[in-house]
């Protein structure tokens, strides 16, 4: 697998996602109507060119799905043992239809787990930029992971 064990981090590891992901109106729509959000901001272009933004806003339940979905092959997929918590999200910036969002992470916290020998907790800070370098979401995950076995 290409999840690192708890084992294998050390505080202060950056992670720069190879992963890219281009935003299209697709992208978009589907997220926004499965869940069942009805905001103009998102969905209705006249509404959205109205605002100061002058046009659609890609909805930031997309974009902080996208970025936490582009960390997991690089940190935890397949060490996971449960994600205990996202804590801290922030979207300073909005995400607009065409922008190319890349992600990185950090590690901030380690610490071996009391109740699980086997384990330990690892919290992530995950960063989500667009094409222009501009932090458009941010977060912290703690998340319990695998030990590697002796």
């Amino acid at each position: 697998m290409a999840g690192k064990y708890f084992d294998e981090w050390t505080i202060g590891d950056i992670i720069k996602h190879d992963l890219r992901r281009t935003v299209t109106d697709t992208d978009n729509i589907m997220m926004t109507t499965l869940t069942h959000n009805p905001q103009p901001l998102h969905l209705d272009k006249e509404y959205a060119e109205s605002t100061e933004f002058g046009q659609i806003v890609v909805n930031g339940i997309f974009t902080f799905g996208l970025m936490v979905g582009i960390s997991v092959g690089d940190t935890t997929l397949g060490t996971l043992i449960a994600n205990l918590g996202y804590d801290k999200v922030v979207m300073p910036n909005p995400v607009f239809i065409g922008d190319t969002l890349r992600a990185e992470t950090e590690i901030r916290e380690m610490r071996v787990s009391k109740s699980r020998p086997n384990a330990g907790i690892v919290t992530f800070t995950h960063r989500m930029y667009n094409q222009r370098d501009e932090l458009v979401c941010q977060c912290l995950r703690t998340a319990l992971l695998k030990k590697r076995e002796a």
